[in-house]
């Protein structure tokens, strides 16, 4: 399969299997997002892996879905503002969140490659989140991955909707 039919045929997975994920598999995940590209280089990411029956408890508690708590385990994904790049030439806008966002995303097609289902979780509470790992201030999550086998009894993949390349290009 190609890139293109990867992105095409991942979807965001509500519904999972109560089946752990092998360790190879999540290691194989997280090689992908650590090879992510990111502003100068500086790869201001963490990544929290939450296999902990408990702690998923509390994790589940962060955004309250129903779905969610059928995951297994879950990828914290956070960007560190210490070691992230700002923009210098204007604004000092930093990039954390933008570094933090493209290993995300390897986190899914990653995951989708090898068979796993994900969803990105942003509506949660952050403050908890950062209380449950005992993050420190610079340390800031950005999204919860749930990850696990695709419980392929509650549904199918959704129909996705886009907009035409016409509608969201312009080509100067």
């Amino acid at each position: 399969m190609n890139l293109k039919e990867l992105i095409e045929e991942r979807y965001s997975v509500r519904a999972y299997l109560p089946q752990s994920v092998e360790r190879e598999k999540i290691e194989y995940i997280l090689e992908c997002a650590r090879l992510a590209p990111s502003a100068s280089n500086n790869q201001p990411w963490k990544f929290y892996v939450v296999r902990d029956s408990a702690a998923m408890s509390k994790l589940y508690e962060s955004y309250h879905r129903e779905w969610f708590r059928t995951a297994p385990m879950a990828i914290v994904v956070c960007k560190d503002t210490s070691a992230s790049w700002k923009r210098t030439a204007s604004d000092g806008k930093d990039h954390s969140d933008i570094d933090a966002a493209i290993a995300s995303e390897h986190i899914c097609l990653a995951a989708a490659s090898i068979g796993l289902g994900t969803c990105w979780i942003c509506n949660f509470n952050p403050e908890m989140v950062s209380s449950i790992l005992s993050l420190p201030a610079h340390i800031e999550p950005i999204a919860i991955f749930p990850i696990g086998y695709v419980d392929t009894t509650k549904g199918t993949s959704p129909i996705k909707r886009r907009k035409g390349i016409a509608e969201i290009t312009e080509w100067i």
